[in-house]
């Protein structure tokens, strides 16, 4: 949910925000009501079902799953739009000492559907193997 009087940059942050801790409490429905149902990611070869089998692998795969976002520029596109880059380092394992770790880029595009910024697309690549 979203405040009006915040920014676009504010709203789509805080959505990014509750989607991060959502996968690190390995809560892949609460992390998918931040998807948009018309979803595409990996250059339209993933729809939103595929996205919810992928999440909920990597939540079930690591009993214990962190993300670092950085640095996220949230631009307005105008209208209902917006686009969020960052790169993220997703590390995971069982125990405090995680056993594996990935650096990513990340391109998003967000919708706003109603009072809320939702994810529309998401395409992603590896930085560091």
């Amino acid at each position: 949910m979203s405040c009006s009087s915040d920014s676009v940059e504010d709203q789509v942050r805080a959505t990014i925000d509750a989607m991060e801790t959502a996968a690190e409490e390995g809560a892949p429905i609460a992390f998918m009501g931040h998807v948009a149902e018309d979803f595409e990611g990996r250059n339209g070869q993933m729809q939103r079902q595929d996205f919810m089998r992928f999440m909920t692998l990597q939540i079930n795969r690591h009993s214990r799953i962190r993300a670092q976002l950085f640095p996220i520029t949230v631009t307005d596109d105008g209208g209902n739009f917006a686009t969020a880059t960052f790169k993220v380092l997703v590390t995971g394992g069982g125990s405090l000492i995680p056993e594996e770790g990935q650096v990513y880029d990340v391109e998003t595009t967000w919708i706003r559907e109603g009072g809320d910024w939702l994810l529309w697309r998401a395409d992603w690549r590896v930085v560091i193997r």
